[in-house]
């Protein structure tokens, strides 16, 4: 069960691996731009879905550091150097976002961007998540 409410009108047809919004109270996380270099800053594949799937694993240490987990997410925001490559990788990707987020989705948005300031770079996420506040 997500401690957020997920916000969705009825009439709408389901969103499938995002959510159209969602309401949460407690302590905000956001993260800076992650990339998929380890923590070394070294990339170890030019394959777009292994940087995701990196980018997504970041994130999830960053979240860490804040005692939250995957669950807490509520906003995923990418940049992608090639909307294509993303489309391409959909069934890989899919499978590596619910090995490392779960079946989760938060609100998401996706954006074609010309460059990344790392040249190797393919994707980068801004994740936001809430943590709720402990006790009544």
């Amino acid at each position: 069960m997500s401690p957020h409410e997920f916000l969705h009108p009825s009439h709408w047809k389901p969103a499938r691996g995002y959510a159209n919004g969602i309401m949460a109270e407690g302590r905000l996380i956001l993260t800076g731009g992650l990339i998929g270099w380890n923590a070394d800053q070294q990339f170890e594949s030019d394959d777009f879905a292994a940087q995701a799937a990196q980018t997504l694993r970041n994130i999830v240490e960053v979240l860490a550091c804040a005692g939250a987990k995957p669950e807490h997410l509520v906003r995923l925001t990418w940049y992608v150097t090639d909307k294509r490559e993303y489309l391409a990788s959909l069934p890989t990707l899919g499978t590596a976002y619910r090995e490392i987020i779960g079946r989760h989705y938060p609100a998401m948005a996706l954006l074609q961007v010309a460059a990344l300031v790392e040249d190797r770079a393919k994707v980068e996420i801004e994740a936001t998540a809430v943590l709720p506040k402990e006790g009544p």
